[in-house]
């Protein structure tokens, strides 16, 4: 084999003892480290076709080790692409170019960019952007095939709402691997292709190499940011039940993505107490009649003007975003052009060990769910447990996602929140059972009333596949009547099911929660 050989050894596979093994053998998710028998970097959608048809071919060296997977920004939260039974890690990362297909009249996107390597070259080239996630090092290959959402969705809606076409390497039933181009336009089995990646989850059904995208919404051209944030001390419970059930009623009743308000965008921060503060960050389009600046006014006073603590600025780190600097200002809304917007708000974190779940909601939180998050984020009697890094961030929702302009594989279209349930810690934490205890319980708790899980029903709608979380297959954790596949997906499974059939036979692409056949 040669230098002009596209999968030279010596060029694009890693192997152990190599160097950069040890990093690319794992993702963000520290937790999650696999020891396969080589990792190789794909530079083509050709060269990827080549990759799986070679490594579908080959003889495991160690049968418990069987499983080949895909890596894009290398995010994912459970061990589906980083765990102890996977061989072959394909990394589509260095696929990461942006262009303007006149074929077929879309912009195209290659699999591996990250959501800041899109921001930051699609807008200043096009002066359009994907209604994509805060956390910049989010591939698009996961981010796009779970839905994608971020700042701009309650104004433009899903990224798989612009989707127009994908390309992916499958596998045939023969073992031959081939490239597929699938569109909105498709009927029979390259329809159902495309819109199984229309929210049916990443490393379901191949390789994915390229996106296109129509009619990209243009961002707005200005912002309001705000970040503040309340002290915990300030906080009785009373309090804290007319903060979450502020915020949740705010987007309750604005829902119409015509109105500066419908598309207003904020995450509240429950920390836990040790933390010391709860935060709050929010965004909105600031235009020339004054509307943006008269939304973030009539947001501010409908949730920090209707509790007893007063806030201030944000001091202390949250999750996966930092506190906004300078600190001193963050408290007031302040306008900046929206790619530096953007930029401020550009975290995921530091790479470390974490624990998550999801949940979508339909209506404000009752009661019982709302003492539950009050107990478990450190009050009364659950105070043993400390960790300024624990946290539940609940998401506002719905108005232009809720209005999507085709069918889509993503089923939940008319919910007013969603939530993250977030823990971390550093590597080797001895005390790294009780934090997944923690989040374990916390969760539990707030859904008590439907078996530990936010069931598809009349309150709460399921959970955001893009969050994947292995408690949600294990009955200890799920006592509902609910599978994991119907929280994620309701209704789309069984077409889903019917897509993985045709179009990955030999189910190549496994992991837990995958896609049965």
């Amino acid at each position: 084999m040669n230098a002009s050989d596209p999968l030279n050894p010596a060029a694009a596979v890693v192997r152990p003892g190599d160097k950069r093994y040890p990093a690319l053998s794992r993702g963000f998710n520290q937790r999650w480290i696999a020891e396969p028998e080589y990792v190789r970097l794909v530079r083509s959608p050709e060269e990827a076709r080549a990759a799986l048809g070679r490594a579908v071919r080959e003889e495991p060296a160690d049968p418990r080790r069987t499983r080949i997977t895909v890596r894009s920004g290398g995010h994912c939260y459970e061990d589906f692409v980083c765990g102890d039974d996977v061989r072959v890690i394909l990394d589509v990362s260095p696929m990461c170019a942006i262009s303007y297909d006149a074929e077929l009249a879309a912009h195209r996107v290659e699999a591996g960019a990250t959501n800041w390597h899109v921001y930051s070259h699609l807008y200043p080239l096009y002066g359009v952007a994907l209604p994509g996630g805060s956390c910049y090092s989010v591939g698009l290959g996961g981010h796009i095939t779970g839905g994608g959402f971020g700042l701009l969705s309650r104004r433009d809606g899903l990224t798989v709402d612009y989707l127009y076409a994908v390309e992916v390497a499958v596998v045939r039933e023969d073992g031959e691997a081939e490239l597929v181009v699938a569109t909105r336009d498709d009927d029979g089995d390259l329809g159902d292709l495309f819109w199984a990646h229309t929210g049916g989850g990443g490393g379901n059904f191949g390789v994915i190499t390229r996106f296109w995208f129509r009619d990209l919404p243009e961002p707005p051209e200005r912002v309001l940011l705000t970040g503040l944030a309340w002290e915990w001390d300030d906080f009785a419970r009373e309090d804290f039940a007319d903060l979450v059930t502020a915020f949740g009623e705010y987007f309750r009743d604005r829902q119409d993505p015509a109105t500066a308000a419908g598309g207003l965008f904020a995450m509240l921060k429950l920390t836990h107490v040790s933390n010391g503060q709860i935060g709050l960050l929010a965004q909105v389009e600031l235009d020339d009649d004054g509307a943006g600046e008269e939304a973030m006014a009539e947001f501010l006073a409908a949730v920090d003007g209707r509790i007893r603590p007063e806030s201030g600025p944000m001091f202390a780190p949250m999750g996966e975003h930092a506190a906004l600097a300078p600190a001193a200002s963050a408290a007031l809304p302040r306008v900046m052009p929206w790619l530096t917007a953007t930029q401020a708000l550009n975290a995921s974190g530091e790479n470390r060990c974490g624990k998550y779940k999801s949940a979508y909601l339909r209506r404000p939180f009752d009661r019982d769910q709302i003492d539950a998050m009050w107990a478990y984020l450190g009050n009364e009697e659950f105070t043993s447990y400390e960790n300024k890094e624990a946290l539940i961030q609940i998401d506002s929702y719905g108005s232009a996602i809720n209005r999507p302009p085709f069918d889509t594989a993503v089923r939940q279209r008319d919910s007013i929140m969603k939530m993250q349930y977030q823990v971390y810690w550093t590597r080797h934490d001895p005390d790294e059972p009780a934090h997944i205890a923690w989040l374990r319980e916390t969760y539990r708790a707030t859904f008590a009333a439907t078996g530990g899980v936010p069931v598809v029903g009349d309150r709460t709608d399921g959970c955001y596949v893009s969050y994947p979380d292995a408690d949600l297959s294990d009955p200890e954790w799920n006592a509902s009547a609910q599978s994991w596949a119907t929280l994620y997906y309701k209704d789309a499974y069984e077409r889903l099911r019917r897509v993985k059939r045709r179009w990955d036979p030999l189910n190549v692409f496994r992991h837990h929660q995958s896609v049965e056949p």
